[in-house]
């Protein structure tokens, strides 16, 4: 490579660092307004937005450009409709805090909307009284880095969601706090999505939902106290590792919603006082590993069409029901769980139980078909009829077992 040639792409390399520049915005600044500073702006410059309140909607962001807010500056869209639209790559919003978002029931407006680009970045934003939050629209390759976002939603029908992705692939979502909305975070038709580190919570209906989004991954995120819990439909290859799934309460709620999920694995998790933990119907080849299910109504509720699945290793603690089924047929495995409600023994000591353990109760059985029967829960009663179905299985499945119970819960979910 010539000595001309090696200079010329050096110069392409640095050169928007070398041209670009920093134009100040604040009221007593030459530039009053961040419409005004973007208009002046070059490609790759900076607006530094100074601490103070900015009554602007509809700020088009059409370059690459950095948005810095010193002080976490003011933008409020008093209601009129979107605040930021950003339809160019490489663009950066830092440290702004905006307000009142617009509210229709025929446009989706959205504090930030992110349409048909790439390689942005948008981080420590607050966002409060919004309709949407942050939507990103057939974008890709950028990151939604320690946000806020804090709605007053009442009602579905007029709230919108804190952070949602539609036809987008090759985005990370981490360290965001997203409640008091529709849904926390909601995916639709987004690829190869990672959801890291998040606090989804008080939702009206869920914390996090997704619909045809294949190859995912949810790491260490906590979901508590949303309306249905989380929901997780017609997706394939997910990983959910490491989450919280607490305190969703409701006649239809549940820590987890799996519905027609394929090839998955769900591992080191807990679900902790739920009304069920995980709801499964239609969803195959699921690795359950290394999960605690702990004080919740029904653990895992089966309702039919699940095949080929895996419960190893995890933890049933103190849970109504463990297991629910709707039907006599059982094609998955149970194996070296641990359950609270084995009465069995160890006679060699080798921490494995000596007798088999059948996790479906016959009166889960029973509330399955008539709900009513709930109010016998932990009568005498019940108690028979669960122990003469449990010395031979007429409306359970027979062969749901698990043949290997632990003696000791496993203290190490993390793998």
């Amino acid at each position: 490579m010539g000595r001309i040639q090696l200079v010329s792409i050096l110069f392409i390399l640095v050169g928007t660092s070398l041209w670009a520049k920093t134009i100040e915005v604040c009221a007593s600044c030459g530039v009053t307004s961040i419409k005004e500073g973007i208009a002046l702006a070059a490609d790759h410059d900076t607006l530094l937005i100074k601490k103070g309140i900015y009554k602007e909607f509809n700020i088009l962001v059409d370059k690459p450009l950095t948005l810095l807010g010193q002080n976490y500056p003011v933008i409020d869209g008093e209601e009129q409709g979107e605040i930021i639209r950003i339809v160019s790559d490489n663009v950066t919003l830092d440290g702004l805090f905006l307000i009142n978002v617009g509210t229709s029931y025929t446009t989706d407006y959205a504090a930030i909307r992110v349409v048909q680009s790439k390689n942005f970045l948008i981080q420590n934003v607050v966002l409060e009284k919004l309709f949407f939050g942050i939507y990103l629209e057939k974008s890709s390759h950028g990151k939604v880095y320690h946000n806020k976002i804090i709605g007053d939603a009442v009602d579905e029908y007029n709230s919108g969601n804190g952070i949602q992705l539609w036809y987008s692939n090759n985005i990370e979502v981490d360290r965001n706090i997203v409640q008091g909305v529709r849904d926390g975070i909601y995916l639709e038709f987004s690829d190869h999505i990672t959801i890291n580190n998040n606090e989804s919570t008080n939702n009206l209906r869920y914390g996090l939902h997704f619909m045809f989004s294949n190859d995912d991954v949810y790491t260490n995120n906590t979901f508590e106290r949303n309306g249905a819990g989380v929901a997780v439909m017609f997706s394939k290859r997910i990983k959910m590792v490491g989450n919280t799934f607490r305190k969703n309460w409701g006649a239809a709620a549940f820590g987890v919603l799996l519905k027609e999920i394929n090839d998955a694995e769900i591992v080191g998790n807990t679900f902790e006082e739920n009304t069920i933990g995980i709801n499964i119907e239609g969803s195959n080849r699921i690795v359950y590993k290394n999960n605690n299910f702990v004080n919740n109504g029904w653990a895992v509720k089966v309702l039919g069409a699940c095949y080929t699945n895996s419960f190893v290793n995890n933890n049933f603690l103190y849970n109504s029901f463990d297991i629910s089924y709707n039907s006599k047929l059982n094609d998955n495995k149970f194996e070296n769980n641990y359950w609270s409600n084995y009465t069995g023994y160890d006679l060699d000591k080798d921490g494995i139980g000596d007798v088999p353990y059948r996790p479906v109760k016959l009166f889960s059985y029973i509330v399955n078909r008539t709900p009513e029967t709930i109010v016998l829960l932990r009568s005498l009663f019940m108690d028979i009829i669960d122990f003469s179905e449990k010395v031979s299985p007429v409306f359970t499945p027979d062969d749901l077992l698990d043949a290997m119970p632990l003696m000791k819960k496993q203290n190490d979910t993390s793998r």
